[in-house]
């Protein structure tokens, strides 16, 4: 298939099936963000492999690569482990803000950087005013609790609170945008 062509694929499948294949990996790993991720990896996966898509049944195909993914991910090591607050999030920024900068011209890395980062940004700012900054500043700029802690001159374990309630509202608006999307 041409490169082209499974560009085109691409930009089509995730279009279609975006919310199919998130709802199937929320299912399957119960985590918003980790949901969020393997979907990505699977239309990623997807376009790396299109040469061995029997072109039948593309959502079956895409279905079966999520699963699979959710369940690679269930097995490994990291999924058994449980991050802290400072251990989680910055990371992920950091690999945000990496992506945002790349100059890459893959269609997956550019669609899952603008889009993903719209949308997070935006539910982070419509978050009530006690959480919103907070959240900018953590999830989107990686600063550490106790960064926001010492410029805020509030309470570490403060900070620490509202970034875990600014996540769980996240999951609940976040999972709503996409869902609407």
């Amino acid at each position: 298939m041409e490169k082209i062509e499974a560009k085109e694929n691409l930009i089509r499948w995730m279009g279609e099936y975006k919310n199919l294949i998130f709802s199937i990996c929320l299912r399957m790993t119960g985590d918003y963000f980790t949901a969020e991720d393997i979907a990505q990896e699977t239309f990623l996966s997807a376009y790396m492999h299109i040469d061995q898509f029997d072109g039948k049944n593309e959502k079956a195909w895409l279905c079966r690569i999520a699963a699979n993914k959710c369940t690679d991910y269930l097995r490994s090591a990291a999924a058994k482990t449980v991050p802290t607050a400072e251990d989680e999030m910055p990371a992920q920024a950091e690999s945000i803000s990496a992506a945002m900068s790349s100059t890459s011209n893959n269609p997956a890395d550019i669609y899952e950087t603008e889009d993903i980062m719209n949308t997070f940004t935006r539910c982070c700012e419509e978050l009530p005013e006690a959480y919103s900054d907070i959240a900018l500043q953590h999830f989107i700029r990686g600063r550490t609790a106790k960064e926001i802690a010492e410029e805020k001159g509030d309470n570490l374990k403060t900070i620490q609170t509202r970034i875990f309630r600014a996540k769980e509202m996240l999951k609940k608006t976040c999972r709503k945008e996409w869902l609407e999307a």
